[in-house]
C-alpha cells in the first residue's frame, strides 16, 4: 500500500512540470505551490426537468374585463360609508393594473346635480373591520361621474388607472343626486 502511494506521488510530481508547461503556453501563469490562493466554489442551483407534453393553446391572455351591471343605487353620500351600496366583488389576482370606470342612467331628467361613484376597497379582514366598526375606507380606489342639473340622463366617468395591490376588491357605490340611478362598473385588469 505504501509503495502504491509513493508511486502515485512520483507520477504526479513528474506530470506537474508538463501541466505547467501547457498552462504557460496559453498565457496563463501556473499557481505557485508556495503561495496560498483564494478559491471560490460555485454550486449552481439544481435544474428542474419537465417531463411529458407542454403546450399552450392559443394566445396567453394579458387582460380581463370585469363588468358589474345595472346596480340600483338610491341617494346615498360617499361619506355615509355604512350605507354604501354593494355592487359585488372584483377578483384581481394575477394582474398588476386596473382601469376602472362607472356609467349608468338616471331615469328622471329633473334631477339636482350630483355625483355617482364607486369605491373599490380591498376584500381583507382588517379593511372590512375598519369599515364595519368605524365607517373608515382603507386603501380606496375611487371613480366618479357627474349627473343631473340639466345633463342628459346617461352619465359616465373618466377612466381611473390604479395599481392592483390586493387579490380581491369589494365595490361600493354612492349617489349624491336626489333620484335613484342604475350604475354599471367597468374594470379592465391587465399586466
Amino acid at each position: 500500500m505504501a509503495r502504491a502511494c509513493s508511486l502515485a506521488i512520483a507520477l504526479v510530481a513528474l506530470a506537474l512540470p508538463l501541466a505547467a508547461q501547457e498552462v504557460e503556453d496559453q498565457d496563463i501563469y501556473a499557481i505557485s505551490p508556495n503561495k496560498t490562493q483564494r478559491v471560490w466554489v460555485v454550486n449552481p442551483p439544481k435544474t428542474y426537468t419537465v417531463q411529458g407534453k407542454v403546450s399552450v393553446d392559443g394566445p396567453i391572455p394579458q387582460g380581463s374585463m370585469v363588468v358589474l351591471r345595472d346596480v340600483l343605487v338610491p341617494p346615498v353620500g360617499p361619506k355615509d360609508t355604512t350605507r354604501l351600496i354593494s355592487a359585488g366583488t372584483l377578483t384581481a389576482d394575477g394582474f398588476t393594473t386596473m382601469v376602472v370606470g362607472v356609467a349608468g342612467q338616471i331615469k328622471d331628467q329633473m334631477v339636482k346635480a350630483g355625483e355617482v361613484g364607486a369605491f373599490l376597497v380591498p376584500d381583507d379582514e382588517l379593511v372590512q373591520r375598519a369599515l364595519d366598526e368605524n365607517g373608515q375606507l382603507l386603501f380606496p380606489v375611487e371613480v366618479k361621474a357627474s349627473t343631473g342639473g340639466g345633463m342628459p340622463p346617461y352619465f359616465s366617468s373618466t377612466q381611473s388607472r390604479a395599481t392592483v395591490a390586493f387579490p380581491r376588491y369589494r365595490v361600493l357605490l354612492y349617489n349624491t343626486s336626489d333620484k335613484s340611478a342604475t350604475v354599471t362598473v367597468y374594470a379592465y385588469l391587465s399586466n
